[in-house]
């Protein structure tokens, strides 16, 4: 079970709680993709990397970044696993990221932002990620209006996990025509 109240509180520790986020707090963005992932029937590990999404910033989103070096504050707190999982989806260039996700099989490369490096992903850490993607997405994309933003990878990444992401990216985008 995730510890709210002690994730909100680093949050305000770092500085993170008031920052702006698709018409929300940059907060209540990252507890409303954990709060999701839970209902995909992600495990722990999965959970925890979806409040700390984009801890480190991503490529689109730089309202809050924590500096690298706290890497292993963040792995005291929430774990080795999710915190790898957080800087994966920080780090990720998303067009290497999103080619990949049309592969069959692994291993999946793309490249680290951070360090330009090409890294191989396993099956397991790849599916994570293309979940994490994915559910971040749907969370904010009807309030962002930026519907067309890599949606070809999106729209692969709903299809590889079929069931209920595929149901929830069809939901989501129906909304697209009446925004």
């Amino acid at each position: 079970m995730l510890d709210h109240k002690k994730y909100a509180d680093y949050f305000d520790s770092v500085g993170a709680n008031t920052v702006g986020h698709t018409d929300k707090t940059y907060a209540a963005h990252a507890f409303g993709v954990a709060h999701d992932l839970g209902k995909w029937g992600a495990d722990e590990d999965l959970c925890k990397a979806g409040v700390f999404h984009s801890i480190y910033g991503t490529e689109l989103f730089q309202g809050f970044t924590l500096s690298l070096e706290k890497r292993e504050e963040l792995k005291e707190l929430i774990g080795e696993r999710a915190e790898w999982l957080s800087y994966m989806n920080c780090a990720m260039h998303r067009p290497t990221f999103d080619e990949s996700v049309f592969l069959s099989e692994g291993p999946y490369p793309f490249v680290d932002r951070f360090t330009n490096e090409r890294m191989l992903l396993d099956d397991r850490d790849f599916n994570d990620l293309v979940v994490l993607q994915l559910c971040d997405w749907l969370e904010q994309v009807g309030r962002s209006k930026s519907w067309e933003y890599r949606r070809e990878g999106y729209s692969q990444m709903a299809k590889r996990l079929g069931g209920y992401p595929q149901e929830c990216y069809d939901r989501v985008f129906a909304l697209e025509s009446t925004s």
